[in-house]
């Protein structure tokens, strides 16, 4: 079963990194595919009836000899600049979650609101007094299985937290090798000792959330809940395609139907399924995967109508909000079928230990070796499909359009709701990457329908980073030199590149500084593509037709967690402070900056005490976020909270959490 997880967990991962790593080398392949473009009429069911009818039809089209496919994206989560305005007197100045939008809060691992200092970590949820800097409240939300690492986001609203945990991929149950695990998310009561109001266990897995005010839309994915027969010694790859089919023809429309659990304060559990006509889907579907959207209102709590879910039949990995929309896109047909084995010899235990990189790979991370029994699918098509949810209202999500673009997002940053219009950044690989290019596109955001394009950016590359900051936009693509192209969307119909910036490495991250100054954080490199280690600049694109670099920063042999996940980065726009996780050879902390107007200036690295082992092992704790709390900068890693003088970072603090 361990060689079984670890070779789905590779074939996914190959993909991954073949889609990611640019490479100077390669044969010759196909130009890519040419995808039409345009709305994706969404469908309602009518009845359960119709919907078993097209999810049965839908799904056998779609299944293979292995089961269903799964997909395994890039776990990145997002970010953004959006201060705190409104503050009671007494509490201190303080930054937030670095987010997206404005307005649009996102889970993270840490929360502040300048009094309390709110984490979760092993599964254990912690408040900290930011005046004593003492622990005053924690509340344990496993039954026994929390250990080191188990993942958990926050968001909070006043004395009410969420914590989302996540539980293992879909990819994992939908063919067949061992459960998957436990996504819950629990509703905590912070006033006073901390407390469990009630607990939602949906089916499938956690993909993402986002909260306006204190309201949360939560997106789920699963798959459907069908027992495939085991295969037969000598069965044809045709002979396990019809038992597989003939087992989804006999499946019921429950088999489809998300399931929700909730447990309340009192232990009582109550059990709900999406009803048939709460189901939708686009004209085209795979009828595979289900995403359902979940409403809690914090200041209520999970009341008698439950979390008031929606379902789509479609798949989606990448989340996007707005004040006024919620988006869900997806690669769909991006899918590895990897399976129970058929019976044949256990491959050698030099490839079924190849596990995937924690991290998103790099132009120069090595390959990652193909599983020996992984088949080979058909080359789906670069497509990217999209929906808008309107979430104006309270409640429950309505349904708005769906739309599709040719090549794939990087992530969420790829995305951008201006005036009336969606604006897309994609890159369509053409495998040899000799012909690979990214392009931006403008939908209408009411019918999510092509208004216009621009493409040709980076001819031979991949998109690294994405920034839209009103009518303008920002993209790196990058293989051996890093373009920084500027973009003129103010005419949705006719956007255009106004400018480029050729220099050596990339920017993974793009984040607004002052007045006419982009910050990048990202990847020196050769000028053959390798790259050499952490780097962060500060761009003047005060004229978009002629971006330059006015200062670099750069630590040789380094990477940064904030260059895949923004949640790392903090940038305080008051002093133009700047922090962000680092790990150089045999040290780990994190870095501060202070980014001006023209120049990027290092102040120190801040790192935690050393923890000591069993057997005298002793390592620096990886430092995860930084937070400003009043005259003092607080940083996080999973090991504990220390507290250093934000002026001279001298140490103040230091709270263990272990």
């Amino acid at each position: 079963m361990k060689t079984l997880i670890r070779t789905a967990v590779t074939a996914a991962a190959l993909a991954t990194v073949t889609a990611a790593c640019t490479s100077s080398t390669g044969g010759s392949a196909p130009p890519p595919k040419a995808t039409s473009l345009g709305a994706v009429r969404l469908v309602a069911y009518s009845s359960c009836d119709d919907a078993l009818a097209g999810l049965r039809e839908q799904a056998a089209a779609n299944v293979t000899a292995y089961g269903f496919g799964g997909v395994m994206p890039f776990a990145v989560a997002q970010d953004a600049a959006a201060e705190s305005k409104a503050r009671v007197a007494a509490t201190p100045e303080h930054s937030t979650t670095n987010v997206h939008e404005a307005g649009v809060d996102e889970p993270d691992l840490v929360k502040t609101d300048g009094n309390r200092l709110i984490t979760v970590a092993d599964g254990t949820l912690r408040i900290i007094d930011t005046a004593t800097r003492k622990i005053t409240g924690s509340v344990k939300l496993t039954e026994g299985e929390g250990g080191p690492g188990l993942p958990g986001d926050l968001l909070v609203s006043g004395d009410r937290a969420l914590v989302l945990m996540r539980g293992g991929d879909i990819m994992y149950k939908a063919r067949s090798i061992g459960p998957p695990g436990d996504t819950r998310y629990v509703v905590v009561d912070l006033a006073g000792e901390p407390k469990v109001l009630s607990t939602i266990r949906p089916q499938g897995s956690y993909v993402d959330a986002r909260m306006i005010g204190s309201t949360v839309r939560l997106v789920t994915r699963s798959q459907p809940d069908i027992a495939f027969p085991e295969p037969k010694q000598n069965a044809t790859e045709a002979d396990l395609v019809k038992a597989n089919q003939d087992a989804v023809r006999r499946a019921p429309v429950d088999a489809w139907l998300p399931k929700i659990e909730i447990t309340d304060a009192s232990g009582a559990v109550r059990k709900d399924t999406v009803a048939c006509e709460r189901v939708s889907h686009p004209a085209d579907y795979t009828g595979t995967s289900m995403l359902t959207v979940h409403t809690i209102d914090l200041t209520q709590g999970v009341t008698a109508a439950g979390t008031d879910p929606i379902s789509l039949a479609a798949d989606g990995d990448v989340v996007y909000g707005t004040g006024q929309s919620l988006y869900v896109a997806s690669n769909p047909r991006w899918w590895f079928p990897v399976a129970r084995p058929l019976p044949v010899e256990e491959p050698p235990a030099s490839s079924s230990d190849a596990v995937a990189p924690a991290v998103e790979p790099t132009p120069d991370d090595p390959a990652v070796s193909p599983p020996t029994h992984r088949p080979t699918p058909t080359t789906p098509p670069e497509e990217t499909q999209v929906h808008r949810f309107d979430i104006t209202r309270p409640g429950a999500p309505a349904y708005v359009a769906s739309g599709k673009v040719p090549g794939r997002l990087l992530n969420q940053y790829s995305l951008s709701e201006h005036d009336g219009h969606l604006r897309i950044a994609t890159t369509v690989d053409s495998g040899d990457e000799k012909t690979s290019s990214s392009s931006v596109y403008v939908l209408r955001a009411d019918t999510l329908a092509k208004v216009g394009e621009v493409g040709g950016l980076g001819k031979g590359e991949r998109i690294y980073s994405v920034r839209f900051i009103g009518p303008i936009g920002y993209c790196v693509t990058f293989r051996q030199v890093d373009p920084l192209y500027t973009l003129d969307l103010r005419d949705p119909a006719a956007p255009r590149v106004t400018g480029e910036l050729k220099i050596t490495g990339y920017s993974a991250y793009l984040h607004p500084g002052g007045e006419g100054r982009l910050i990048g954080i990202g990847q020196e490199a050769s000028e053959q593509g390798r790259t050499l280690g952490t780097q962060v600049s500060l761009f003047d694109v005060s004229d978009p037709a002629a971006p330059r670099r006015l200062s670099q920063f750069f630590q040789k042999d380094s990477g940064s967690g904030a260059e895949w996940d923004p949640h790392a980065f903090l940038y305080w726009p008051k002093t133009g402070l700047s922090v962000i996780p680092l790990n150089k050879m045999n040290e780990s902390g994190a870095l501060v900056l202070r980014i001006g107007d023209a120049e990027v200036k290092e102040l120190g690295m801040i790192k935690h005490p050393k923890q000591r082992q069993e057997g005298g092992y002793s390592y620096e704790p990886g430092i995860q976020r930084s937070l400003v709390i009043g005259d003092s900068l607080w940083t996080v890693s999973y090991e504990g909270v220390q507290v250093n003088d934000l002026a001279t970072l001298s140490s103040q603090a230091w709270i263990p959490l272990r």
